[in-house]
């Protein structure tokens, strides 16, 4: 009965490895059923290729600065790699403790008694995989937030200025006739969708037509009320976590309400779900987010410290400086711990808040609409 149990088990060696096959580089054939094996473990608690295909990645990297396998990885090796992650390639706390922490998942599959790894290697190789991965050599998550201490949010000027310039690249695009108008206004509405429900970049990626929806008690916002957010920051080993984020600022609700009924049909694919889509009909990823925040922050020539993420950074900064209950905003944003919420605002300018501020003023002299530019072609 407990061998049918190991055998039934997603990831175990006893599924993936093939008895009485001679391999010509068994130490390979072993490492790529490990790989195999952990992905159907992973598959079998609901975790998708997206999360999956980069912690494999890391793992060949891994084994490719060790110069070992598996079943030779020590403490040793995590340490060396580690200091390496620090030391040279100045990865920030919560990367090497991301990058670590993959490590150990894998390494706690194969020295899972019940998956069958360990008597395999030792089998065929005469050793078998330990932990490499403690408390002693591995970062501890001290805080909820570690994000980089230079990054800033934006002051309302500077956004200003930003939400401004994308507005403009629309008008040139369609004042000299060249292609390229529909992805500038595209893009010009993004940052304002950011700003306006404080999203993160995956988030806003991901996000589709019909993720926008009605709240009761705000009607003046009409099918824009609510935005329901599935691909929230996901916790390690866990499915994206949702939320449901209440629409504050009118003019991001006119803005998106805009683009979507005059824009958004204009790229066709009107059966692809995606909020932003690109001219080719594919969905708008992440890092194409980052190059045009970051030609548009350098045309400008604001400073380098303000990232993609200093908009959401600043769409809590500016609510708590307007008087905004900080529960709500951490609702708002999705983080569990207000501490998170806390470190997140601008203390240089709490000071000027106004205790009659209300939502209603928040965004206040931020940013102007966009009218809807003729985009005939």
């Amino acid at each position: 009965m407990v061998h049918q149990q190991k055998v039934a088990l997603a990831g175990s060696a006893y599924l993936e490895l093939v008895s009485g096959v001679v391999q010509l580089r068994p130490e390979d054939a072993m490492f790529d059923a490990m790989l195999r094996g952990w992905r159907a473990q992973q598959k079998s608690r609901g975790l998708k290729d997206e999360t999956i295909d980069p912690r494999e990645r890391l793992i060949r990297r891994f084994l490719d600065f060790a110069n070992e396998y598996p079943w030779q990885w020590t403490p040793a090796h995590m340490d060396e790699w580690s200091a390496s992650l620090t030391s040279e390639k100045h990865l920030a706390p919560s990367t090497v403790r991301s990058y670590q922490g993959t490590v150990r998942l894998f390494t706690e599959l194969l020295i899972d008694a019940r998956y069958g790894w360990g008597p395999a290697c030792e089998e065929a190789f005469g050793a078998y995989p330990v932990a490499i991965a403690h408390e002693w050599n591995t970062l501890p998550h001290l805080q909820d937030y570690e994000g980089d201490p230079e990054a800033r949010p934006f002051t309302r000027e500077e956004l200003q200025r930003f939400l401004d310039y994308a507005d403009d690249q629309v008008a040139r695009a369609v004042k000299s006739k060249r292609k390229g108008a529909l992805a500038a206004y595209r893009d010009a509405t993004l940052f304002k969708v950011i700003y306006g429900w404080g999203l993160r970049r995956t988030e806003t990626s991901k996000l589709d037509l019909v993720d926008f929806g009605r709240n009761p008690k705000a009607r003046q916002f009409g099918r824009y009320g609510t935005l329901n957010v599935r691909y929230g920051k996901a916790k390690k080993g866990q499915p994206p976590r949702r939320r449901n984020v209440l629409s504050v600022m009118g003019w991001a609700v006119e803005a998106v309400a805009d683009y979507v009924e005059n824009v958004r049909p204009r790229f066709g694919f009107p059966d692809h779900p995606a909020l932003w889509i690109t001219e080719r009909g594919g969905r708008l990823q992440p890092s194409s987010i980052n190059d045009r925040f970051e030609a548009y922050r350098d045309a400008l020539k604001l400073p380098k410290d303000l990232v993609p993420h200093s908009i959401r950074h600043s769409y809590v900064t500016h609510l708590t400086e307007d008087g905004v209950d900080r529960r709500f905003i951490q609702q708002q944003v999705g983080h569990e711990c207000d501490s998170s919420t806390a470190i997140y605002t601008n203390p240089r300018e709490l000071h000027q808040m106004g205790e009659e501020s209300q939502v209603a003023k928040s965004g206040r002299g931020l940013t102007r609409t966009p009218s809807f530019y003729n985009l005939a072609v």
